[in-house]
Formats: structure tokens, C-alpha cells, sequence
């Protein structure tokens, strides 16, 4: 008898799920990656990219299935799923699978949340159709770690359509072989370079919104009876092949334990508005802040031994990184980054104003931070942070830090987690919605059509 592909033996699990197989902490988990994904998303919707992709969205997708998160405009599933999505990502404060580095909650929240409005789903069903999709692409994404980013590919863009893919499969009640369908198509529509890491623009938003966008049509089309590879993971031109570059892989982490040992839960909530694996970096100067009294006027030099990996992210070209020349720019930049830091005390959203971004002191500061290679830092599932500081008056200080704050070593508590949330809604909608929001999410599982709790996200 031949072998199921891991496709197949990952749309059987996806479609077997019930909430009542996930643990506890699990469920527990899961609704509070809605309530961050629902606050960043809310959060996006004021700036100039959300406004242009809603009205992208509502353009190329006109519909009444569902609506555009903060705005209220309704559009297809498709296209809304667009629009959330891409406003999920957009501030880059949306968390991070370590042992994949991908933003695993945005794509499958947002999808399970416009689908489930336009289908007047239960939120126990989203919920579960959420934990199904991202423990899916934790564990697609987990088989190559760097091995994406590497080839050029963005990881969150290619492994969160297939996560997102099999949340809307679960949410539209496909069956097996549809669901192994969905998945194959999803490899063909999985997508997203990593150009904009270099000049700013906008396209990484863009990728969680188009992972959506992607596990809606593909779903669909699944349920059509339209077909895709069963072995679109690990056929001769399947994903690994074509979307990760040539070198070590772990295909034995895609099924390890499935269903007993949860990777979804390891993922790490970003307390910082940036690239997140700068965060252990920014934890550093934090604490040098804070209980060495560091300030920017008092820095002579400043050099970060970082790891390899990270490089060309965060800190390549070097000439381009030290003049940001936009907000998202800037989120991607090492030394801008922990410039901000320190000049400001903490890292939030209006660190990244224009003002900010040409401010000849945060840039002269900027100037002064130099990164190094780190030989030690060998694991690419825990962002590890290293600054050393000379001062103008010949101090040296120094501060190492494992594992970044927010990640499973090191995990932000329930209450910063909310804390977080509420800064980001208030910053939309009024203060009663906002707790009206948090209150409905965290008995979501009870709430018989989640389209209550978008509606909820709209803004007067």
C-alpha cells in the first residue's frame, strides 16, 4: 500500500480536529494570538497603505460577504481577506513562529475571521479551524528554517498560504481529499520576494494579505472540485524544492508528535513594531536604559555581534540601512531600531514617523551603531541579543540577552499581552468597544457567529 504524502496525512488530521482534542493552554493560547492579531490589524488601519489596499480590495472584490476590518466597507470573502490580512502584517507587530520565522497568526486569523463572517461560522469552529492552520504551517515552515529567506523568499509569505489554506478548508468543512486539494493548490500560489526589505516599499505587507486572499480562492476552488498536487511538499518539484534553498532539511518535524506536542503555542508575541529578530537587541538596550541610565547623547559606539542569518535582513546594505527612507523602511533596519530605542526609552508604533526617520540626531546616533558577526548565536529558533557600548566618557557597558522577550523562553504575560491590545485598539476605537472587543474574544468559543466580534472591530 502506498504511503500518504505528508499532504494527505496532514488534511486527515486537519479535518479530524475538534476543540475538545486541543488542551487547555492551547485554547487558551489561540485567543489571545486573536486578540493581538485583531489589535495590530486595528492598529494598521489608519495608515496610508491600509487605505490604499481597502480601496484596492473593495475594487478588485467587490461583494457583501464580508468586511474590511476598521473601515467597514464590505467586499468578496476574497477580497476583505485581502485587506485584513495585508493591515494584520502591516506595522510588523504580529508574531513570529521561531522555529520557522514566520508570522504564523496573521494569515490564519484573518482568514478564519472573514471567512467566518461570511460563512455565520461559531466562533468554536474558528477557533478550531485556527489552531488547525497554524499548527499546519509552524510544522511546513519548521522542515526549513532560514532555508526560505535564504533562496529569497519571504518564509511568512510562502508557508502562511498553505497555514491559511487549511484554516479556510476546515472552516468550509472540506473533506480529506478536498482538503489535501487545497493544500496542493496553495503551492502554486504561494509567493513573495524579499526586494522590499531593501528599498521599503510595501510588498511585505502585501504577503499575508495575498496568503488570504490565496487560502480563500484555493479552498474554494477545492470545494469545486478543482485539484492540486498531493505532494506539493515533498515532491521532484514540490515546495521544498523550488521554495527553499538546496542544503539540510527536518521533514521529520512535519508530523512529530501532530496532535500531542503543539508548536503553535511556542510562538513568540512581538512587544517591539519591527523586524522581530532585532528584538533581543532591543531588550538590551532597554535594560541598559533603564538600570544603567544609557542615554543616546552619551554613546560613542555601539557594536552587535549578531548572527549570520540575520544579516541580510536587518542590517544589509549598510548605506541603505542608515537612511531609512520610509516608516517600513525603518522597521528593518538595525541601527535605526536601536537608535529609536534608546532615544526614546522603549520602541512603539510612533518611532516610525517621518519626523523620525530624518531626525539628523536619531540619524547621527544611527551612524554610530555598528554589527559584527556573532560565532555563537547557532540557533535560529531563539533571537539572542549582544551590545556592547562604549560611552563619551570611556565607560564600557554591556548587556547579553538569550532569548528575546515575548518568545517561549522569555514569554510575555496574559496582562502585557492585553496591554498591548488595548494600545493598539484605543488608537481606532473607543475605549468601551475596545474592552467590549476583549471581553468577546476571550469567550469566543461560546459566541455562535463570530461576525459580532468584526463588528466590533469596525470604527465609528
Amino acid at each position: 500500500m502506498t504511503q500518504p504524502s505528508y499532504t494527505e496525512q496532514l488534511a486527515e488530521w486537519v479535518c479530524a480536529l475538534r476543540l475538545s482534542d486541543l488542551p487547555g493552554e492551547v485554547v487558551a493560547d489561540a485567543k489571545s494570538r486573536v486578540l493581538d492579531i485583531l489589535g495590530t490589524t486595528l492598529a494598521a488601519s489608519s495608515f496610508e497603505s491600509s487605505k490604499c489596499i481597502r480601496d484596492g480590495a473593495v475594487l478588485t472584490g467587490a461583494g457583501n460577504d464580508a468586511r474590511i476590518i476598521g473601515y467597514g466597507d464590505h467586499a468578496s470573502t476574497a477580497g476583505a481577506a485581502l485587506a485584513n490580512g495585508t493591515m494584520a502584517h502591516a506595522l510588523d507587530y504580529d508574531d513570529t513562529h521561531m522555529g520557522s520565522v514566520v508570522h504564523i497568526s496573521a494569515p490564519v486569523v484573518t482568514t478564519a475571521m472573514t471567512l467566518g463572517e461570511a460563512l455565520k461560522a461559531s466562533g468554536e469552529d474558528v477557533l478550531t479551524a485556527i489552531v488547525a492552520g497554524a499548527e499546519v504551517g509552524c510544522r511546513i515552515g519548521s522542515v526549513a528554517p532560514k532555508a526560505f529567506h535564504q533562496q529569497g523568499f519571504h518564509a511568512t509569505a510562502v508557508v502562511g498560504t498553505f497555514a491559511a489554506a487549511a484554516t479556510a478548508a476546515k472552516l468550509l468543512g472540506l473533506d480529506v481529499r478536498q482538503t489535501t486539494h487545497a493544500l496542493g493548490i496553495a503551492g502554486s500560489q504561494s509567493s513573495g520576494i524579499m526586494q522590499c526589505f531593501n528599498d521599503g516599499t510595501w510588498t511585505k505587507q502585501l504577503h499575508v494579505g495575498w496568503s488570504s486572499h490565496a487560502a480563500v480562492i484555493g479552498a474554494t476552488l477545492a470545494k469545486c472540485g478543482f485539484t492540486g498536487p498531493a505532494e506539493v511538499l515533498e515532491g521532484i518539484q514540490g515546495f521544498y524544492t523550488t521554495h527553499a534553498k538546496p542544503g539540510e532539511q527536518f521533514p521529520e518535524r512535519l508530523m512529530d508528535g501532530l496532535g500531542t506536542r503543539w508548536e503553535y503555542p511556542t510562538t513568540s508575541f512581538k512587544p517591539y513594531p519591527c523586524g522581530h529578530v532585532v528584538h533581543g537587541f532591543l531588550d538590551c538596550v532597554t535594560q541598559l536604559y533603564t538600570e544603567e541610565g544609557l542615554r543616546a547623547e552619551q554613546v560613542k559606539s555601539m557594536l552587535c555581534p549578531i548572527a549570520e542569518w540575520m544579516i541580510p535582513i536587518m542590517c544589509e546594505p549598510r548605506e541603505v540601512k542608515l537612511r531609512p527612507a520610509t516608516d517600513y523602511h525603518a522597521k528593518f533596519s538595525f541601527p535605526f531600531t536601536i537608535a529609536a530605542t534608546l532615544t526614546f526609552g522603549r520602541l512603539g508604533v510612533e518611532a516610525f514617523s517621518e519626523e523620525n526617520i530624518n531626525d539628523p540626531e536619531l540619524l547621527a546616533l544611527t551612524a554610530k551603531i555598528n554589527h559584527t558577526l556573532d560565532p555563537t548565536a547557532t540557533d535560529p529558533s531563539r533571537f539572542k541579543g549582544w551590545v556592547q557600548v562604549e560611552t563619551t566618557d570611556g565607560r564600557k557597558m554591556e548587556r547579553i540577552v538569550t532569548d528575546n522577550w515575548g518568545s517561549e523562553y522569555n514569554p510575555m504575560t496574559l496582562n502585557q499581552v492585553r496591554r498591548k491590545f488595548r494600545e493598539n485598539a484605543v488608537l481606532v476605537l473607543e475605549a468601551a468597544r475596545v474592552e467590549q472587543l476583549l471581553e468577546n474574544v476571550e469567550r469566543i468559543e461560546s459566541l455562535s457567529d463570530v461576525g459580532g466580534i468584526v463588528t466590533d472591530c469596525i470604527a465609528a
